[in-house]
């Protein structure tokens, strides 16, 4: 490694590279195709960056270009290679849709060396002859699994298919799927496979915790553990509709909240990330736009207010959590039949799931005892606890024990029958009456 970027790591706290960045640093500085597989959060990002930059040559034109699913992950690989490129008089450009295209028309006249976006403007500027590939060394496809799948996977595709032949491949993912077997009969090089998975223990320590809450009490849930001491959390949904109602339901309370989802627009959603990332807000609502790669530093707490639809998922929601050796907690909401399906999905995993609870301001793995006393048996409480009811046998006092006496009451005064005030005037007028007489 060059000294600049030695030096680079150093000022970023790292003292050695991570199981991934060392295993496949000579592999892509030799120019050979690679998969990485490496666990959230270990470095893949710097794992591929800093040896493609030691590859290109500054003033020689689009030499290397990054793949990302998503805006927010195209704009912090933008970030992070452009701190180590700017060391070497390189330059970096970012092209995303939602985007201002005239912007990023203007950014490639400059001629940058890396270029970095997402698969559909990547490839609508190839398309339109606005970006030049004709001297790209190496692609590097981020979130491989995610990308090679679906619509996103033939965009992929067609932008190899525009790049020189002999072009470098890198892919890196942390969940492997069917097709990152089958990259040499898709892309037609050979990969080598690189696994640091079962090494690699870069990851903090992380507690998975099932919350049992139902629907309609997920919202007030949700903004009792705002009260919790130092929580705060990006927060899984699976719909965009439930993540609006949610966020009307917090607001409308005084719960400040930020969202992320693919139907804002991109400064609604970079403004929404700073916040969050500063402490203006303790929770961002986002749906699986932020579940891919996405670095948020000391991150304490992912929430799945919506539990995913796999273990794949799964992996990547809560990997935005516990990175770089830091502690985290994952709160799942969901009833008993939801928490059990969960369970079933992450049976083939290393996941440790146990039962929460919160109560007064903090979570907890008790279960909370509260005690009820039956009015008819003062002597001898009931806790309930967990549906059954336990006699607390501390509550069982002596026969010497003194017996109660019970409190006498007034009793009423009883009416003599016929003194009532009709019968005393029909009395008093008989009298007159014989007076009278």
């Amino acid at each position: 490694m060059i000294p600049q970027f030695k030096n680079q790591f150093e000022k970023l706290g790292f003292d050695e590279l991570s199981p991934i960045q060392s295993a496949v640093y000579e592999p892509l500085k030799n120019g050979d195709s690679v998969l990485g597989l490496a666990p959230t959060g270990s470095g893949k990002t710097l794992g591929f960056v800093v040896p493609v930059l030691e590859r290109l040559a500054p003033g020689q034109g689009i030499q290397a270009v990054i793949i990302a699913p998503s805006q927010e992950l195209a704009m912090q690989l933008t970030h992070v290679t452009r701190s180590f490129a700017t060391l070497v008089g390189m330059q970096v450009t970012s092209i995303t849709g939602g985007a201002n295209v005239k912007r990023q028309l203007e950014q490639l006249k400059k001629h940058p060396e890396i270029v970095i976006g997402t698969p559909g403007r990547i490839l609508n500027l190839i398309e339109d002859r606005k970006l030049k590939t004709h001297d790209v060394q190496t692609v590097i496809v981020d979130e491989a699994d995610d990308l090679l799948e679906g619509e996103t996977f033939d965009a992929v595709r067609t932008i190899l298919q525009n790049v020189p032949s002999e072009v470098q491949m890198g892919f890196f993912s942390a969940t492997e799927t069917p097709i990152l077997e089958e990259l040499q009969k898709w892309f037609g090089t050979p990969v080598t496979r690189v696994d640091v998975r079962n090494i690699d223990h870069t990851q903090g320590e992380v507690r998975h915790g099932m919350l049992e809450v139902s629907n309609l009490k997920k919202a007030g849930m949700l903004g009792k553990l705002t009260s919790v001491k130092q929580f705060k959390a990006l927060v899984f949904f699976n719909h965009v509709g439930a993540l609006q109602q949610t966020k009307s339901w917090l607001m409308h309370h005084h719960v400040p909240v930020a969202t992320l989802s693919a139907n804002q627009r991109q400064t609604e959603r970079q403004k929404a990330l700073t916040d969050f990332r500063l402490g203006r807000v303790k929770l961002l609502l986002s749906t699986d736009v932020a579940a891919r790669g996405l670095d948020i530093a000391k991150l304490p707490a992912v929430v799945n207010f919506d539990l995913p639809d796999s273990a794949i998922s799964y992996t990547h929601r809560v990997g935005r959590t516990g990175r770089m050796g830091e502690p985290g907690q994952v709160v799942n909401f969901g009833d008993d039949h939801d928490l059990r399906d969960l369970k079933r999905m992450l049976k083939d995993t290393n996941y440790d799931l146990v039962s929460v609870y919160y109560q007064d301001h903090q979570l907890s793995t008790k279960r909370p005892v509260q005690q009820s006393f039956d009015a008819d048996q003062t002597d001898a409480p009931e806790a309930k606890v967990a549906g059954e009811v336990r006699t607390d046998p501390t509550a069982m006092q002596p026969a010497s024990r003194k017996p109660r006496v019970k409190a006498s009451l007034p009793q009423p005064m009883k009416k003599k029958k016929g003194h009532n005030k009709h019968s005393k005037r029909k009395g008093m007028r008989h009298k007159r009456e014989e007076q009278a007489d």
